[in-house]
């Protein structure tokens, strides 16, 4: 029992240098209370930029399902009646040429029929009455 205590420094000196070489990735604590401190702060600060970025990149993937959504929707409403009925939806303005077509008939039967017989006139005017 007469071992003096061991120096917890060197302890850790050991548990973090192992024969004497930096393992990568591995930062030597330091015994600094304002070294620490700054570290804390840097690390925070670095959350905080992580967290914003974090928040951005969730913003960003919202507003493409939002748009993913809104294209689907709009193909399905263009698709729609097409798939319901089997055939395209009925446009609701009239075909132009359907009217020309029709005009164009009226004007060649109207061409092709005979001129009704006019009724002869009186012959004899009627007389004017004397004023």
């Amino acid at each position: 029992m007469s071992d003096p205590l061991p120096d917890p420094f060197e302890f850790m000196k050991k548990l973090w240098n192992p024969m004497g070489l930096p393992m990568p990735g591995m930062v030597a604590p330091t015994l600094d209370l304002d070294a620490v401190e700054k570290k804390i702060t840097d690390l925070k600060s670095v959350e905080s930029w992580l967290n914003l970025n974090l928040n951005m990149l969730r913003l960003s993937i919202q507003g493409l399902e939002m748009q993913k959504n809104a294209l689907a929707a709009m193909t399905a409403m263009q698709s729609g009646p097409a798939d319901a009925g089997g055939q395209s939806a009925k446009n609701p303005f009239p075909d132009p040429s359907a009217w020309w077509t029709m005009m164009q008939a009226a004007a060649a039967s109207a061409a092709t029929a005979k001129p009704a017989e006019a009724k002869p006139a009186d012959e004899t005017p009627a007389k004017a009455k004397p004023k």
